[in-house]
Order: structure tokens, then sequence, then C-alpha cells
């Protein structure tokens, strides 16, 4: 049985009376986002060492136990002691740390007593320093009889630093941090403003899993720019995706009264907009919404090219558009498919991606060309993909 050990001790650097574990991060407060990875590396129980129990910490803990595990908080070893089942492998994160679940999950093993480490001369003055000239790096894999070894300390002694040293005398084997996991904005913050710079690294890299063209360039500066202030003002990941569908609702409206470039322009922003509330729903880890928003984001552009191919057909009195239109939406679901069950390359296309450029064609008056061309891209993609998954077989 996996469990963690979080700390919410210590007072933000540029925030007065307010527990560095409850700032804001991607989305949530950085004691959430902690408990998050822990979730993820299927961790059934988490206890979180306290000295006073804020309003914004009450709050966080009982959100984080809104997700299904046992959330216990405590003020001394002995009190930990108690909680954690006498079996459990215990992964402790430092007060304050930023990671990726990549980090998380490679402490969450099987084995003995772990910590991760950086050398000492690379190490940031938030690492406390270990043995063999290396630093802690905020976390490490411990034996419940850490906890027994630090509840015999006197109480006044830091807990933290208490079981981090009893693991490293226990002969606890160091796991050195890779470079690259530094980059990606892992380490120990307690100021709100740089928390928020180190917040954006880890959406970033969150969301290295879709490389696409229009995802880069588009989505990802989008939602870097979008979340931090999100989760500033607490906005509800509810109200976000109530936004974009009310931006979903105007664009059909707009469209259906033969206004083409100012209703596709709103869709594609209640569709960039889904794609936002997806990525909060995934830090908060509310899956009907995550899912809700994936929906919205493959459907919303498939509505607009039928809507946009009768458009331009009812004036032209044709079928062309209209049959373009089902060609691409034929053409880019079953590519959707085929590209889900191998590594994307960077020029597919997607969904938003399609509805970018019936945007921009409709803009300039070409709506057709727009419809032929996602038609095209649609097309090229399905080939790409169908190709790959045959490579592959």
């Amino acid at each position: 049985m996996l469990a963690g050990l979080l700390f919410a001790t210590h007072e933000a650097d540029d925030r007065p009376g307010m527990l560095a574990a409850t700032l804001p991060f991607a989305a949530a407060t950085l004691i959430e986002y902690q408990a998050r990875l822990l979730i993820a590396c299927d961790a059934a129980q988490i206890v979180v060492v306290v000295q006073r129990l804020t309003p914004d910490l009450v709050g966080a803990v009982a959100r984080i136990a809104r997700r299904g595990v046992a959330v216990d908080t405590v003020r001394s070893a002995g009190e930990a002691l108690a909680k954690l089942h006498p079996l459990a492998r215990v992964v402790m994160m430092a007060d304050g740390l930023v990671t990726t679940e990549g980090v998380v999950s490679a402490l969450a093993g099987e084995g003995g007593d772990a910590l991760l480490v950086v050398p000492g001369a690379q190490a940031s003055t938030d690492f406390e320093r270990v043995g063999g000239g290396s630093a802690w790096a905020g976390v490490a894999r411990i034996d419940a009889r850490r906890l027994r070894d630090a509840a015999q300390m006197p109480e006044d002694y830091d807990l933290q630093s208490t079981l981090l040293h009893a693991a490293e005398q226990a002969g606890a084997r160091h796991v050195t941090l890779r470079l690259d996991d530094m980059e990606l904005g892992h380490g120990i913050e307690r100021r709100a403003a740089a928390l928020e710079e180190r917040g954006r690294a880890v959406l970033s890299a969150s969301m290295a899993v879709r490389p696409g063209w229009f995802e880069r360039l588009v989505l990802r500066p989008l939602a870097k720019l979008a979340i931090p202030p999100i989760a500033r003002r607490a906005i509800g990941t509810t109200a976000v995706a109530g936004a974009g569908a009310a931006a979903a609702v105007a664009g059909l409206l707009a469209m259906s009264l033969e206004a083409p470039a100012s209703g596709l322009i709103a869709l594609l922003a209640g569709v960039l907009t889904a794609e936002i509330a997806g990525a909060l729903a995934l830090f908060r880890d509310e899956p009907a919404l995550m899912r809700g928003s994936r929906i919205a984001v493959l459907v919303l552009p498939a509505v607009a090219a039928l809507l946009l191919g009768h458009d331009v057909d009812a004036q032209a009195a044709t079928t062309t558009a209209r049959l373009l239109a089902l060609g691409a939406i034929v053409a880019g679901g079953v590519a959707e498919r085929a590209a889900s069950a191998v590594q994307r390359r960077a020029w597919w296309g997607t969904a938003p991606a399609y509805l970018a450029l019936l945007a921009v064609s409709a803009i300039i008056g070409w709506p057709t060309l727009g419809l032929g061309l996602a038609a095209i891209y649609a097309t090229v993609t399905l080939v790409a993909a169908v190709e790959t998954l045959r490579r592959q077989a």
C-alpha cells in the first residue's frame, strides 16, 4: 500500500499569514497538486503534517478527500505513525515542492528507503544537504519505522528534516534527479509570484503529450496565460466550461443568422475555452468535466463544418460545400481514432486546427476553399496515421 506524507508548515515568503502549501498552483493549490501526483501513483492514504489549520488548508484537505483517498492532518510523528497503515510504503514530499508525475513515480515503487538528490554544487539553497556531497531534492521513499524513530525525538525538532536524516542514517539509496526534470520546473518554492512561473512550466510539461502544431502554437501559450489567474481567483471549472458553452452557442446562433465569419470565430473561442476547461479538470481531478470538454472539442468543429457547408450551398444552390463538409468530418473522425493509437506527428490535423482553417477562410471570404482544405488536411492526416499503424503492426 502506498501512502503520501505531505507538509504544510512553512509560511509563504511574500504572503504573511498564508501557508506556502496553499498558494495557488496549476488551477488549484500546491498541496492539492502534490496530492494529485501521489494519487496518480495509486496512493490510497495521505497524511498532512501541520502546525496550524488555516481556512485555506482546511478547504484544500477537504477537496483532496473528495478524490477518493483517506486524508488525515497530524501535528507530530507519533500522530502520523498512528494514522498510517503499518505496512504502508511512504512517499514523503517536501513542503513547497513543485515536481512532475514522473519524478514521484520513480520513488513510489517497491524497495527500501530512497532519497531523490542532486549534486550539492547544483543544489538550490532550499534543498537540504545530505551525505556524499548531495542535497535532498524534495522526494523520499521511507519506511514507516522512520516515523517511530522521529517520534522519540523532542517535539520541537523539525519533523521533515528529522525524517530525512533518519532515512539517511538508515542507509537510504540516493536517486539522482535528471537535469531535464529540473528544467521542467522541479524545485522548492514558497513565493507566490515565482510559484506561478513554475506552474506555467509544469503545465507546459503536462501538455507535452499533445504535440500538434495548433496545440503548441495556440493552445499551450493561451493556457499558460489563462490558468494562473483562474487559479488565483478560484474560478471553478464549471464556470470556465460555461463560458466556453456560451461562446459556442453564440457562434452557432451567428452561423444560423448567416454570419459565418463571426460565428466561426465565436465557435473557435468556445473550443479553446473548452480546452482550457479540460486542462483545469485534469489538474482538479474532475473526470466528468474533462470528458465533457473533450467531447465539445471534437463535436463543435464538425457542427461548424456542416453549418458552413449548408450556408454556402444555400446561397449558391449547389451541394459541393455540404459534400466537402461531410468528407472533412468523416476523414477527420477516422483520423482522430487512428492517431489515438500511435505517436502523433506535429503536422497532423486536429479538430481545433480544422476549425481554425474554416474560420480563416470565412474571414477572407473563401469558405468553400476552407472546407476543401480541411477535407484534404483531414484525409492526409488519416493516410499518415494508417500508414504509421501498418508499420507498427
